[in-house]
């Protein structure tokens, strides 16, 4: 019997990497959409090679620099559909690969862009992390790793909130950690019931 597919979904800043170590620490298997970008980037990497030969500047220290990457999208407004089109069946496969290995009745799929690439079809419910603006904008700009300007870039190439909100199975308000422990413990338990129903 296949795993429920739970995708976790969000805008930058929202709460998704917290989300999901909460999932991890109730034993749910995550897999995560950026971490496989990051292998697939690292040294020995299956895009390594594809993305060298796209961007030759990308390539530093046999893995891929996405400073480097930002730099040529930023500068070539051909360059993102390229990229996508070496990156999203890479991760895709990467993502199939993790699902025929799990042995569990729920897995989550950490998806930033789920609705934007139309990943939803895929999931049997999917749950959204999100905030208010301020405290998204205090996250992001408090990391200390990106302007103000790169933070709107992101902002607007993502699906708004409200859309997300109104296509989610489930919406998690990120406000407090122990809220969205006690949040991820109940919807844990609400698929096993509804799975065991």
């Amino acid at each position: 019997m296949r795993p429920f597919r739970l995708g976790l979904t969000g805008s930058i800043g929202m709460g998704k990497s917290t989300t999901a170590a909460l999932f991890a620490e109730e034993g749910v298997p995550v897999w995560d959409a950026d971490a496989a970008v990051h292998r697939l980037y690292a040294p020995g990497g299956a895009l390594v090679g594809p993305v060298a030969a796209l961007c030759p500047a990308a390539l530093k220290g046999g893995a891929v620099d996405r400073g480097a990457l930002r730099d040529w999208i930023a500068a070539d407004p051909t360059a993102l559909p390229r990229l996508e089109a070496l990156v999203h069946p890479a991760v895709a496969a990467d993502r199939a690969a993790f699902l025929a290995h799990a042995r569990t009745d729920i897995v989550l799929l950490d998806i930033p862009l789920l609705y934007e690439k139309g990943s939803e079809a895929e999931m049997d419910a999917v749950l959204l992390v999100t905030a208010p603006p301020v405290l998204q904008r205090a996250r992001v700009l408090g990391r200390g790793t990106m302007t103000e300007a790169q933070f709107e870039a992101i902002l607007a190439r993502q699906m708004p909130d409200r859309e997300k909100r109104a296509r989610a199975t489930h919406i998690l308000e990120t406000l407090g950690l122990e809220a969205a422990r006690a949040y991820v413990r109940a919807l844990i338990a609400h698929i096993r019931e509804t799975a065991d129903a």
